[in-house]
């Protein structure tokens, strides 16, 4: 459960910390796909007022993790095979486009945040008794390392929003992710020697088949599990 945010915030201050908090539990599933959000509850839950929380709500509405159904109150926005091909296709765009400036502007600063996010990253997937939770805040870290050049504010805005959408369908198969014959350390070796070779075909290439890989997995098992309802 997380953590009470408290009295002492400032009003927008205690909207962003829900607004982050719900996102959170919404794409690592702890709030459940198509679930109802009761505004008491989540008032409990999250140890805040109406007020903020309404207005977090509204926010993620827009940012698509929610449904508004007016009257009848909040929902978490459902999932389905169609959507998750929709928004890795989407994921994809932005991904590559953003990549390619990164790489065109990257200077010394960048290279170092690229290196020590996948020392991190290499760190976390050859242990094998990591915490799953570590991996997938490096491998998030690595992401954002690689388009940390990119200048436009507005694709890595939409960017990240695509991220997390795609990051849901991940958390939702994980147990079909991790059992998969892939080795995601080779996968992103190869990415990483790319990017610093300033290759920047390759390198799209390279995190478009990876990108699909893990979709192709998660897809699979939501065909599976809608099969067997």
């Amino acid at each position: 459960m997380p953590h009470a945010l408290g009295d002492t915030a400032t009003p927008k201050t205690l909207t962003d910390s829900v607004y982050t908090q719900i996102r959170t539990d919404i794409v690592d599933g702890t709030l459940e796909p198509d679930s109802k959000l009761r505004i008491e509850h989540l008032k409990k839950t999250y140890g805040v007022g109406a007020t903020p929380i309404r207005e977090a709500l509204s926010r993620l509405s827009s940012d698509g993790f929610v449904h508004n159904e007016g009257q009848r109150g909040f929902r978490v926005s459902p999932i389905s095979v169609a959507d998750l091909e929709e928004i890795t296709g989407l994921r994809i765009l932005l991904e590559l486009r953003a990549l390619r400036e990164s790489i065109t502007n990257g200077d010394d600063d960048w290279e170092a945040r690229l290196v020590t996010a996948f020392f991190r990253l290499t760190k976390a997937e050859t242990n094998k008794d990591e915490d799953p939770a570590v991996w997938e805040q490096r491998n998030s870290e690595f992401h954002e390392a690689l388009l940390s050049a990119c200048r436009s504010h507005w694709l890595l805005r939409f960017y990240r929003i695509i991220y997390d959408q795609h990051k849901r369908y991940r958390a939702i198969s994980l147990e079909a992710v991790n059992l998969a014959r892939r080795n995601p350390h080779e996968e992103h070796q190869r990415i990483y020697d790319a990017a610093l070779a300033r290759d920047a075909d390759t390198c799209c290439a390279e995190i478009e088949q990876h990108i699909l890989r893990t979709a192709e997995i998660s897809l699979a098992f939501m065909k599976e599990h809608v099969a067997q309802q």
